[in-house]
């Protein structure tokens, strides 16, 4: 009687799947604004946002944050409430919501936006683990000839992948 020796492969693969799932991303954020410096935090949720989020009904696209008393707040994203979910409580899908972060943090934060100009922007929704979280960035908002220069590398680095394709294609 032999014994097997452990499938180490099955254990790497269950560690290289990545940890953090996306749930809504913010795709303007990246033509609007200059992204600076990006952050990971905490929100603070009710159980109908957790289970809506669940769903896939978030959204990100005119959500931004701002400082009030010392503390970070998200105001503008949607989580649209599933019917089921939010019979007991009146639910509104863009109410302001608590960012979680270091002290730290949100002295850099308010320090970025207070003495520099910038503005909070979020990017990305996703999980880790069994939480949510939030990707916000300190941000400078594009001139309209810097939203032209992003548009035209956007098109040029898709044609440069065309020709090479059709390159290595008739190689």
């Amino acid at each position: 009687m032999s014994k097997k020796p452990p499938n180490d492969k099955a254990k790497a693969k269950s560690k290289a799947e990545p940890a953090t799932r996306t749930i809504a991303l913010n795709k303007r954020a990246k033509f609007e604004y200059h992204l600076v410096e990006r952050f990971e935090a905490g929100l603070a949720l009710q159980g109908w946002e957790v289970k809506a989020i669940r769903a896939g009904r978030a959204n990100l696209t005119d959500g931004y944050a701002y400082v009030q008393d010392g503390e970070i707040y998200l105001i503008g994203a949607q989580v649209t409430p599933l019917i089921q979910a939010s019979t007991h409580v009146v639910a509104n899908d863009r109410r302001t919501r608590k960012l979680l972060l270091h002290r730290h943090e949100i002295d850099k934060l308010i320090g970025g936006v207070q003495r520099d100009g910038y503005t909070i922007v979020p990017t990305a929704m996703y999980w880790k683990g069994n939480k949510v979280k939030l990707e916000i960035a300190l941000a400078k908002g594009k001139q309209e000839h810097d939203k032209r220069d992003t548009a035209k590398e956007r098109d040029w680095q898709r044609e440069k992948q065309r020709v090479m394709r059709r390159h290595n294609k008739d190689a």
